[in-house]
């Protein structure tokens, strides 16, 4: 089998190779497993297995600690526990480097109801503060790449350069590598993502029908770390990443690996072997966070990366560096100072089970087909009388088009159906996801028009829209909620 070549590995001044979002979903599934809390006995077992490192020792001048707990999240290539045969088959040649191509923030709220995590870009733009290399030589203050500052001071360099960049106070430290991950997506049963293309990258090895696809740990990897694919620019592989993450998130709390004790402790200890943690991380922390992870869903998960002023500017002696947009920065870091959320998010009812303020717009569910070039005929068996033309009104506000009125049907239908023609399947998916639980029932020789027929289960129409406009909403505003990235049904 032939195996196309790597890459240059990305060295100061050469060119950009972002992974974040591996290291990113490695991390979400540390923080969920870490901090869901089973007891102490389990928890006890896991804190052993955790590698230390001192990284605030000495510090002084740090930012005020605020609301909620932040950590810092860094990324390390180390692969030593994949096979050979799992190399060759998911493209992995090379050697690693135990370098960090991966910084980020996460930031968990002091309700314990949310988690924002932000990207910061391997090669921004830095001030290195003056620290003792690893010789023991005093070096004075200079510009250089971020990721610089763990191969020149270690953990301990690199929180004082990101709190220094950020101002944000850093809580705790976690490094990761990718030798747990494919374990970690296995063991969980696979990842469901989607897509509204066909994805194939020779360089990877990823060939992705369009659709929705359950990936295991080798396929998973494959589809985060893929750079040949659309434009290839960063920022779609960025989103494709954040939605993979929302999809993990999703898997980890919905597969109730988080109430099975015996199958929580070999997850955890399948990940925690390939993270270092800062002393203080210890098993009363581990225990006071606990539960924390239980409220978080995708909907209360925030993915966002530093925005950038000037993707390559240049720095004599370092290379090419990244410029963050300080105004658009500073937004988000005085957002995590002080435990506030970056995207707008609904309002719930007060806890005494009455209404509470008027809530915003329920948020569009993530489809494939546009409801606009999708046809439907509406059929009430309901029972309800001027719910058919209710409910074709509603189709119609979302973006589908109707044929004609609302027919009655023969008889009474406890369920809602969408019946559809085999060949238009995915047309199907996107009516079914704006109709919760209906029931679809596929009719070979149907035709393109998807047919409605509505049941006395009709509860009303979810708003929908396309991957493609709904990737344009999340470029504009920055900020993606995992709600609005995980598949339609999941």
């Amino acid at each position: 089998m032939s195996v196309p070549p790597r890459s240059p590995r990305a060295r100061h001044g050469a060119p950009r190779r972002p992974r974040w979002g591996l290291r990113l979903a490695t991390a979400v599934a540390v923080l969920v497993l870490v901090v869901s809390g089973a007891g102490h006995t389990v928890v006890h077992g896991i804190e052993r297995r955790l590698g230390r490192t001192d990284p605030f020792a000495g510090l002084r001048d740090r930012p005020r600690a605020g609301l909620g707990t932040t950590l810092l999240v860094v990324g390390t290539d180390g692969r030593d526990a994949i096979t050979e045969e799992e190399r060759v088959r998911y493209r992995l040649g090379g050697a690693p480097c135990h370098c960090t191509d991966t910084v980020m923030l996460v930031h968990l709220s002091e309700a314990r109801d949310r988690v924002t995590v932000v990207g910061l870009p391997r090669d921004s733009y830095a001030v290195l503060p003056e620290h003792k290399d690893p010789s023991g030589a005093v070096r004075p203050a200079h510009p250089q790449k971020l990721n610089a500052a763990y191969a020149e001071g270690g953990p301990r360099l690199t929180v004082r350069t990101v709190e220094a960049l950020t101002g944000v106070h850093v809580d705790h430290y976690l490094e990761v590598d990718f030798t747990g991950f494919m374990r970690t997506v296995d063991l969980l049963g696979g990842v469901r993502v989607c897509t509204a293309q066909p994805l194939r990258d020779a360089w990877s090895g990823l060939d992705l029908p369009a659709g929705t696809s359950t990936l295991n740990g080798g396929r998973a990897l494959q589809y985060v770390r893929s750079r040949h694919l659309g434009s290839g620019s960063d920022l779609e592989r960025m989103q494709r990443q954040q939605r993979f993450v929302a999809a993990l998130l999703q898997r980890v709390t919905d597969s109730g690996v988080l109430l099975d004790p015996p199958l929580f402790h070999e997850l955890a200890v399948t990940v925690l072997g390939s993270v270092r943690a800062d002393r203080d991380l210890d098993g009363g922390q581990l225990v006071e966070l606990g539960g924390a992870a239980r409220n978080l869903t995708p909907a209360t998960s925030e993915f966002t990366s530093v925005p950038v002023s000037v993707a390559d500017f240049p720095v004599p002696g370092v290379g090419s560096t990244v410029r963050w947009d300080g105004p658009g920065a500073e937004r988000i870091f005085r957002a995590l100072r002080a435990d506030r959320p970056l995207a707008v998010r609904p309002q719930r009812a007060s806890h005494d089970g009455k209404a509470g303020p008027p809530q915003p717009p329920q948020p569009p569910g993530f489809v494939e087909v546009p409801p606009g070039r999708i046809r439907v005929q509406v059929v009430d068996g309901s029972g309800r009388a001027g719910l058919g033309g209710t409910a074709g009104a509603a189709l119609r506000a979302t973006g589908f088009s109707l044929t004609g009125a609302p027919a009655a049907a023969p008889a009474p239908l406890p369920r809602t159906e969408v019946a559809f023609d085999p060949r238009w399947d995915r047309s199907a998916r996107t009516l079914a996801a704006a109709l919760p639980g209906a029931v679809l029932r596929p009719v070979t020789g149907q035709g393109p028009v998807m047919r409605v027929t509505l049941g006395a289960d009709f509860a009303g129409v979810h708003p929908v829209r396309a991957v493609e406009r709904q990737r344009q909403t999340d470029d504009r505003a920055g900020v993606l909620t995992g709600d609005r990235a995980v598949c339609p049904g999941s």
